[in-house]
């Protein structure tokens, strides 16, 4: 006697196929959500990195005369066309804390920058307009309120890393940041602070007058 062995058809196949996804996806779902589960399956970490590697040294000649710091909400939202967001698209909302520096170049000063009396109890020095450093993210004050994402997405995250995941906010935090720091005032504050070093070193030497001018 012989039994035949009956082959799912290729739609059950497919629904199987679908429902094995969702089984995953939900697991993942509860994974995440649920206290105290994740740490039945704690992962050890270890810092396997190289050494880090001098890749060259540049000679600084600037004054940091001043740095302001700054703090950013960004809300990033990537939809996709034609398609709703329940299913596919994004949106992060994104703390962002960072630091600009505004500082002087004392590098390009010359001798026809310095004018000084012949009894030496004056001095004239022209300097050039302080400038903006580039914004610094500070990563410890840094982080992501909430993020959305839609099924396809969190379906991608379960079965891929995504280092960059956070890399489109973080820029877009750094930008806010420096327009910022152009708005703030800065510049004008670290003119006003190298006037006063410079009058104060120059006073210690001996000189009576000092004057401190700004231009190219």
């Amino acid at each position: 006697m012989t039994t035949s062995v009956r082959r799912l058809p290729g739609w059950a196949k497919a629904v199987a196929a679908l429902v094995l996804v969702l089984a995953v996806l939900f697991a993942g779902i509860r994974l995440a959500v649920l206290p105290g589960i994740k740490d039945l399956f704690g992962t050890d970490t270890e810092d396997r990195s190289g050494p880090a590697l001098l890749k060259s040294i540049q000679d600084m000649s600037r004054y940091d005369a001043a740095s302001g710091n700054f703090q950013v909400v960004v809300d990033l939202e990537k939809d996709a066309r034609f398609l709703p967001d329940a299913l596919h698209g994004t949106r992060t909302l994104y703390v962002g804390a960072g630091t600009v520096d505004a500082y002087v170049d004392l590098g390009g000063v010359g001798r026809r920058d310095v004018r000084v009396d012949k009894d030496r109890t004056s001095a004239t020095i022209r300097l050039p307009h302080a400038r903006l450093g580039r914004p610094a993210l500070d990563p410890d004050h840094s982080y992501a309120v909430s993020k959305q994402r839609g099924l396809l997405d969190r379906l991608g995250d379960l079965f891929s890393d995504n280092p960059n995941s956070e890399q489109a906010v973080q820029k877009l935090a750094v930008r806010h940041i420096g327009d910022a720091a152009k708005r703030s005032g800065l510049t004008a504050r670290a003119e006003s602070n190298t006037t006063s070093m410079l009058q104060g070193l120059l006073r210690s030497l001996g000189f009576k007058e000092v004057y401190i001018t700004y231009g190219t």
